[in-house]
């Protein structure tokens, strides 16, 4: 297994090189982040292993008990997935990142919750820029307002967007919802932040992402295998 998720890590840097290039970006100019939900500890040692350090959870009890399993590595954790009002303090309290805010109530609980020693907490605004009916995310409509009001919040620093678009039938339309993130992204800028993170692409799509702009592509089937 060690060897084959060393191989698999090097391939997906391959990837994110020669996309990199091909949109005439620096090469260090996306980070990947290794999404490990539903794989052992032991995956992650191996990843680390072979040189990963950031990975992402999506489900919040397994990310706790992964990171207090791998408290002897330096690692760091991301959330990005849903948070229900109950989970917020386990993620105030074990994660670096979130990139899975998409209300103003669980941005609260974050901040409030953020144990003091810590750093604060680097947030991203999930958006659902294509309206996907059974997906979570705030509508671009009302992002600004979000964003504004987050960005207020003590012990939270605002970063960036997330976005998980459906399934598109070809890279023109993949691309195309990508695109209109990236613009949300500078809109947000424009309107007087100051926001340097765009969390899209994954292992289908990596490529098209860092095309539009993407900063930190997740990525898990190409790292680890096909999940159980």
């Amino acid at each position: 297994m060690q060897e084959l998720v060393s191989n698999n890590l090097k391939q997906v840097r391959k990837r994110i090189e020669l996309a990199s290039a091909v949109a005439g970006r620096a090469s260090d100019a996306v980070k990947l982040l290794a999404v490990s939900k539903t794989m052992p500890a032991q995956a992650v040692r191996e990843a680390y292993a072979a040189g990963q350090t950031a990975f992402g959870e999506n489900y919040i009890q397994e990310g706790v008990d992964k990171i207090a399993s791998l408290a002897d590595l330096p690692l760091e954790w991301h959330c990005i997935g849903p948070i229900q009002s109950n989970k917020s303090k386990l993620v105030a309290e074990n994660f670096a990142w979130v990139h899975s805010v998409d209300r103003l109530k669980i941005a609260e609980r974050l901040s409030a919750q953020r144990p003091a020693h810590l750093p604060p907490l680097q947030i991203c605004l999930q958006v659902n820029v294509d309206g996907g009916q059974n997906k979570s995310g705030v509508a671009p409509q009302d992002l600004l307002a979000l964003a504004l009001a987050v960005a207020k919040l003590p012990h939270l620093q605002l970063r960036g967007l997330m976005t998980i678009p459906e399934p598109a039938d070809n890279e023109a339309q993949t691309r195309a919802v990508h695109r209109q993130a990236k613009e949300l992204l500078d809109g947000l800028n424009k309107a007087g932040l100051k926001l340097d993170t765009l969390s899209m692409g994954m292992t289908s799509d990596l490529e098209a992402a860092i095309a539009e702009g993407s900063t930190c592509v997740r990525v898990g089937t190409a790292i680890f295998g096909v999940r159980s």
